[in-house]
């Protein structure tokens, strides 16, 4: 075995350059983290053949197998066939770790091999991780490649295999040759390893279909993703200590940063501890709201007795940053909406994410019809709640499901639109059409959302009592926006709005959006590490997140500035699939698109595709909130939520907003941009609003707070 490992080590390291994998300088606007993990795409393209052929033998011969098997084998029966299957593999494992001297390692595995094979039942169980906490390792052969220094060459998509180097092709050869079941030769053990096979591969699909229902270029995310995970196992950042850490650096820098407020208040000797009614902000109310540090001496001098103070407090928050506190949206759930002792795959998981269908409209002639998602009650006349998800969400937004698992448990029908900056949407929308425009976008949805009522409406011959439509994010700025446009004109006969965390000044969040997801060029000598390890927190906290039924976490591991680099990401991945749908690229052809991509941040998309015959002045008084004023005074149907430090806003902004809606809107103490959704408080409050049983007391109460004015 060792001769082969060398051999193989010779070969490959003949067949790559020794510099495939030097990371060159950029000067783009955004990091290319394809090109950043693995190199140029020499066989760019071949490799997009071959990736639109494998996604077209999975849809309709490996995802049937899957479907079939998931649909037999409930999961618990996948899930303990899996960890057996885990269990086997062992030998690859204790190689790796010793190639790679990492002895610690080898007789962790050693030691939960020999425990889950006896006490675990043939290792269908984990009890060295459940009662010994011993933590596994995922390790190959291509792990012990890398530790070699063996370049792991260009990236190729090979087909059944999708994306791999030369490097992964090597390892997993020498991986095979580690597996016990490789040298099994009766056809009843065959058919045993065919089913371990099955089993083993149905875990890729989920991740599969988000890839190709959920981007644009499917192949240059799968790319990308390849990329970091690569670089993450090869590196072994995916192991505990990696997390722990994560969580340890973000408490110093929170326990730094409070040390910073203190000092620089008691430098400028302007707030007092709190001992009177007056309004004036103390140091306990900073850390408390967690304002950042450079808004903190600017309102120094400003606010004082106006101070404008939240609403509703959150008890047991812990705030960290702005930035950091914004990704707490991704507690929002509900653990009944995939509850189910079937696989996702499963024709018989009924669970209620499972029972929301998929339909569509056209729009507009000659162009793609437009997806919806949608759940009935079982009186088709009951009330329908409309989503309109965050900026660049697609119909299969988490978010929304979890939203609408809330309004249906009120009694509400559900519809689940998309967002209108999103692919999805332009690809049905008439020909040169580019979102971003709040006005124009409403006309938009309004046109949507009224030709979906009415399918639905033919279709169970009901007729809704009741419309209501809620927004998040810069789907919560359209909310407010068609709800002016009703105002006006009523057509779609919507009874209430909620809207939460629009963006005041739209151009003002642009601004912040590109502001923080560009500073990852301040300092990119170790990008390369940075995000490695940052996307090495996000997938371990993700699994966790997956397998705890209670998941409370009082902080989040990361710094502001990993906080900065993983929204900077999805952020400009939205715009990237946005852009590369607006120019008509195709996919399976090379493409030189994200050169122009990597180099457009919000404000050149406003500049190419929006402004046109308007100025940038123009564009920021027409898409504020400000503009429709007089909706947002003289109405009484709308709510609104947003939270004191979301940095997508300023406090000059809440302010207004705060002047010309009152009660009608409601301002929490944490939760930046919409890291509060999962909070008990919020939650409570968002379903009183909805509660169909405190409908007329709600509408009561906002006609009595039209005039309100809340600063303390």
């Amino acid at each position: 075995m060792k001769k082969l490992f060398i051999i193989f080590t010779i070969l490959l390291s003949a067949f790559v350059s020794a510099d495939a994998e030097e990371l060159a300088k950029i000067n783009s606007k955004y990091p290319d983290y394809a090109y950043i993990y693995l190199g140029p795409d020499k066989y760019e393209k071949i490799n997009r053949k071959v990736f639109a052929f494998n996604l077209g033998l999975n849809k309709y011969a490996i995802r049937p197998v899957h479907i079939l098997w998931c649909s037999v084998m409930p999961e618990y029966g996948i899930e303990r066939i899996q960890t057996a299957y885990r269990n086997i593999e062992y030998p690859k494992r204790l190689i790796s770790t010793l190639i790679q001297k990492d002895f610690k390692a080898s007789g962790t595995e050693t030691l939960r091999f020999l425990t889950n094979t006896t006490i675990g039942i043939g290792g269908m169980f984990d009890p060295a991780k459940r009662y010994f906490k011993l933590e596994p390792v995922n390790e190959d052969i291509e792990q012990a490649l890398a530790k070699c220094k063996c370049n792991s060459g260009s990236y190729i998509v090979l087909p059944v295999m999708n994306g791999t180097t030369a490097r992964g092709i090597a390892g997993k050869i020498l991986d095979t040759s580690l597996n016990p079941t490789t040298y099994v030769g009766t056809p009843v053990l065959a058919m045993v390893k065919a089913g371990l096979t099955v089993n083993r591969t149905s875990y890729i699909q989920p991740l599969i279909k988000m890839i190709e229902s959920n981007y644009a270029d499917p192949y240059e995310i799968a790319r990308k993703m390849y990329g970091i995970d690569n670089y993450i196992k090869c590196g072994n950042l995916d192991r505990k200590e990696i997390l722990e850490n994560g969580f340890k650096a973000a408490e110093e820098e929170k326990q730094k940063s409070n040390e910073l407020v203190e000092n620089t208040l008691n430098m400028r000797g302007k707030y007092e501890t709190p001992q009177n009614n007056e309004g004036k902000l103390t140091v306990a109310d900073i850390i408390k709201g967690g304002t950042n540090i450079d808004n903190i001496i600017l309102k120094s001098y400003t606010l004082d007795n106006s101070q404008l103070m939240a609403d509703m407090l959150i008890e047991d928050y812990n705030p960290q940053n702005p930035v950091v506190d914004s990704m707490r949206t991704a507690l929002f759930d509900l653990p009944e909406v995939d509850e189910s002792i079937w696989n996702e795959l499963s024709i018989w998981n009924r669970c209620f994410s499972k029972k929301i269908k998929t339909s569509s409209v056209n729009i507009t002639p000659d162009r793609a019809d437009y997806k919806f998602k949608y759940i009935m009650q079982k009186d088709k006349n009951s009330p329908v709640a409309i989503i309109y998800p965050s900026i660049g969400e697609g119909i299969t937004s988490h978010h929304s499901v979890v939203l609408a698992k809330i309004f249906y448990d009120e009694g509400y029908s559900v519809i689940i639109q998309g967002s209108h900056f999103q692919w999805e949407f332009v690809k049905s929308m008439p020909q040169g059409y580019s979102p971003g425009i709040p006005a124009v976008d409403a006309q938009y949805l309004k046109t949507v959302t009224g030709k979906i009522i009415n399918r639905l409406e033919n279709k169970y011959n009901c007729k809704f009592n009741g419309k209501i439509v809620i927004g998040t994010s810069f789907g919560a700025l359209t909310t407010l926006f068609l709800a002016d446009e009703e105002f006006k004109n009523n057509t779609l006969d919507i009874t209430k709005y909620i809207s939460i965390c629009p963006p005041v000044e739209l151009v003002y969040a642009m601004e912040q959006v590109d502001k923080n997801s560009e500073e990852w060029n301040k300092n990119a000598d170790d990008l390369k590490q940075k995000a490695g390890i940052t996307a090495a927190k996000v997938v371990q906290l993700t699994d966790m997140k997956d397998t705890a039924k209670d998941l409370n976490l009082e902080s989040l591991p990361f710094t502001e500035e990993e906080g900065k680099l993983i929204t900077g990401f999805i952020m400009h991945q939205k715009l990237s699939d946005l852009i590369f749908t607006l120019e008509n690229t195709p996919k399976n052809k090379k493409t030189d698109i994200y050169t122009t991509i990597n180099n457009m941040n919000y404000r050149d998309y406003t500049e190419k595709y929006l402004l046109k015959d308007k100025t940038l002045e123009d564009l920021r008084n027409e898409s504020s909130l400000l503009s429709i004023s007089d909706f947002l005074q003289n109405s009484t149907n709308y709510k609104i939520y947003h939270s004191l430090d979301d940095y997508l806003v300023n406090t000059k902004q809440l302010k207004q907003l705060k002047i010309r809606t009152g009660k009608k809107t409601l301002l929490l103490s944490n939760g930046a941009h919409l890291g509060f959704l999962y909070t008990p408080e919020f939650l409570k409050d968002l379903k009183h609003e909805i509660s169909l049983s405190h409908k007329t007391a709600g509408n009561q109460n906002l006609r009595q707070s039209e005039s309100g004015m809340f600063f303390k």
